[in-house]
C-alpha cells in the first residue's frame, strides 16, 4: 500500500497567495480544495489546531504541524459560506459556532447550528458582520437529548453559589452516575473583538488585559507581542526578562490558589488554607515589585510600565523562600492523605486520545499526555535563556492535574530566581508609535504565549493609521471545556466540583 506523504504546512501556505506583512509566522489566503487538505490533516491527527475566527468576508485557521511549525491559513468567503472544519474535526465546532453568531458566517455541513456566544440578549444579530442584522429572539436553548431507561436531567446554573462567573451545566444522570454533561456558556460575553476594532494600540492593550482577570499578565504578553510583531520592533532586553518575571508571579499566584480549591472541593480545607495564605504572599511580592496584586497594565507593546527596584527584588526572593520552606510539606501532606486520595485518584480521566486531538493546553493537556509548552516550543525570549522542566503524566485524572500544578509551581519557582539573578540592567522600553513602519500598509502579527492554562493566541492587523484594525484573542479554555464534559462522563454527580476545579476553565475568556 502507497501511503500519502502528509504536506507540510510550510508548503501548503507557500503555494497559494501569501500576506506579505505578517509576523512572525506566514499567513495564505487558499483555495477551498487547500483548506479542506488542511482539514484533512487535522481529522486524521497530524496537525493541531490552534485558533479558528472569522472577519465579515473571510474565515482564518491557526495551525500547529508535526514539526511544531505555525501558519495561518485564510479562505474567502464573501458569500457568507465556507466548508465547515468541525464537520471532520470537533475540536472547532465552537470556535465556528461563536464566529457564525458573530459574523453571521455559515460552515457548510456545521454539526450543530446553534448559537453558542448570542443568547437573543444583544438587540442585533451578527454585530461584527459588514452589514449586521435585526435583534435575534431568544428562544429555548435544546440541549441533546440521552436516551435510556431511568434517566433523569439536573440543571445547575448559571448562576451559582458564591463568587463565580455564570455557566450553565446540565447533567443526564441515571442514579448518581453521569452519562452526559452539556455545558451552555457565553453569558458574560463582553464583546472585546467588537471594541478592539478602532481602537488605538494603547486602548486595546488595555482590553486585552481585562480579557481574563487571572491571566491578565499572559494576555497583555501576547497582544505586546502580536503588536511587535506586526510592527517588527523588540523590546529592550530588560522589560523582556520582567514580562517572563511577572508571568512567573502570575501562574505561581494561579497554581497555588488552585490546589488549595481543588483539596478544598475534596472536603480537605486545611490544604485550601494553607495554599490561600502562599498564593496571597505572592499577590503582595507582585504589588510590592510592581505596583498591583494582578500585574495588570504592566506589560504594554514596547516593553513594560513598570520597572523593579531593590526593595521588589527583596519582597520576590522572600516569597521564594517563604513557599520552598513551606510548600514541600504541604505537597506531603496532600500525597500522605488517603481520604484525599481517594477522591482524587482515577477521578476524572481526560484521555491521552482526545486531550491529543483538541491539542489540550496547560495543566489539563499535560495530565493527559500532551507535551507542549509554548514558552519551549515555537518559544519566545527569554525562555530560550533559562532551564525548566515541563512536566507530562499520562493518568489524566484529578490527580494528575493536581500534580501538574505541583511540579509547575517548582519549576515557576526556579525560574524566577534564574530571572532575578540574571535580570540585564538598561531601559524597560521604547516608543513603538515611532518605532514601528506600517506606511507601507497594513501589518499583522501573531502570538502564542503560555498562560497558566495553556496557550493563549492572539492575532491582529493595524492600520496604516496605526489603529487596531482586527483583533482575535483565544482562551486555552475553548479547548479545555469540552473535554470537560468527556472527563465527568461515568463519574457521580458529586465529583462533578471536584473534576470542574481540577480544570479551572475560564468563562470570562472563554466568552470574550
Amino acid at each position: 500500500m502507497i501511503r500519502r506523504r502528509t504536506p507540510a504546512l510550510a508548503d501548503l501556505i507557500n503555494a497559494d497567495r501569501r500576506i506579505e506583512h505578517h509576523a512572525p509566522w506566514r499567513r495564505a489566503v487558499v483555495a477551498p480544495k487547500v483548506w479542506n487538505l488542511a482539514v484533512e490533516q487535522l481529522a486524521g491527527g497530524r496537525w493541531s489546531l490552534l485558533g479558528l475566527w472569522g472577519e465579515p468576508d473571510k474565515v482564518h485557521m491557526a495551525l500547529l504541524d508535526e514539526a511544531l511549525n505555525v501558519g495561518v491559513i485564510s479562505l474567502d468567503c464573501r458569500s457568507g459560506r465556507y466548508p465547515s472544519v468541525s464537520h471532520r474535526h470537533p475540536p472547532a465546532l465552537r470556535l465556528e459556532r461563536a464566529a457564525a453568531d458573530l459574523f453571521g458566517l455559515a460552515p457548510q455541513g456545521l454539526p450543530d447550528t446553534r448559537r453558542w456566544l448570542d443568547h437573543g440578549q444583544w438587540g442585533i444579530s451578527h454585530p461584527l458582520a459588514a452589514q449586521p442584522g435585526g435583534p435575534a429572539a431568544a428562544s429555548p436553548y435544546r440541549f441533546l437529548a440521552a436516551e435510556g431507561e431511568g434517566l433523569h436531567q439536573i440543571a445547575v446554573g448559571p448562576v451559582h453559589a458564591g463568587i463565580i462567573e455564570p455557566g450553565h451545566f446540565r447533567f443526564t444522570a441515571g442514579g448518581e452516575t453521569v452519562v452526559r454533561l452539556e455545558e451552555r456558556l457565553g453569558y458574560v460575553h463582553k464583546g472585546i473583538e467588537g471594541l478592539m476594532a478602532g481602537a488605538t494600540i494603547d486602548r486595546a492593550a488595555r482590553l486585552a488585559g481585562r480579557t481574563c482577570g487571572d491571566s491578565t499578565v499572559a494576555y497583555s504578553l501576547a497582544f505586546a507581542r502580536a503588536v511587535e510583531a506586526a510592527l517588527g520592533i523588540t523590546p529592550p532586553p530588560r522589560a523582556i526578562w520582567l514580562r517572563a518575571l511577572m508571568a512567573e508571579l502570575e501562574r505561581l499566584a494561579s497554581h497555588l490558589g488552585d490546589i488549595g480549591a481543588i483539596c478544598n472541593d475534596a472536603a480537605f480545607a486545611i490544604m485550601h488554607a494553607h495554599c490561600g495564605v502562599l498564593r496571597e504572599r505572592v499577590l503582595r511580592a507582585a504589588d510590592a515589585a510592581f505596583g498591583h496584586r494582578l500585574m495588570r497594565d504592566r506589560i504594554l507593546p514596547g516593553g513594560t510600565a513598570s520597572d523593579l527596584n531593590e526593595a521588589g527584588i527583596s519582597a520576590i526572593r522572600s516569597l521564594v523562600v517563604e513557599i520552598g520552606q513551606r510548600f514541600p510539606h504541604l505537597v506531603e501532606l496532600y500525597d500522605n492523605t488517603a481520604s484525599l486520595q481517594d477522591r482524587t485518584v482515577a477521578t476524572g480521566r481526560l484521555k491521552v486520545e482526545l486531550a491529543r486531538q483538541y491539542a489540550a493546553g496547560g495543566y489539563v493537556g499535560r495530565a493527559s499526555g500532551r507535551d507542549f509548552d509554548a514558552r519551549r516550543s515555537p518559544g519566545y525570549a527569554p525562555y530560550d535563556q533559562l532551564a525548566f522542566d515541563v512536566p507530562v503524566l499520562q493518568e489524566g485524572d484529578v490527580n494528575a492535574r493536581v500534580w501538574i500544578r505541583v511540579r509547575e509551581v517548582e519549576q515557576s519557582l526556579s525560574l524566577v530566581e534564574q530571572i532575578l539573578a540574571r535580570l540585564p540592567a538598561g531601559p524597560i522600553g521604547i516608543d513603538f508609535a515611532t518605532a514601528g513602519n506600517i506606511a507601507d500598509g497594513p501589518r499583522e502579527g501573531m502570538a502564542l504565549v503560555e498562560g497558566f492554562r495553556g496557550d493563549i493566541l492572539v492575532w491582529l492587523r493595524i492600520g496604516e493609521d496605526g489603529a487596531i484594525e482586527r483583533c482575535h484573542l483565544r482562551d486555552p479554555s475553548w479547548f479545555q471545556w469540552p473535554l470537560l464534559e468527556a472527563a465527568i462522563e461515568g463519574n457521580i454527580v458529586a465529583d462533578f466540583p471536584l473534576c470542574n476545579k481540577s480544570f479551572n476553565c475560564s468563562y470570562s475568556g472563554h466568552d470574550l
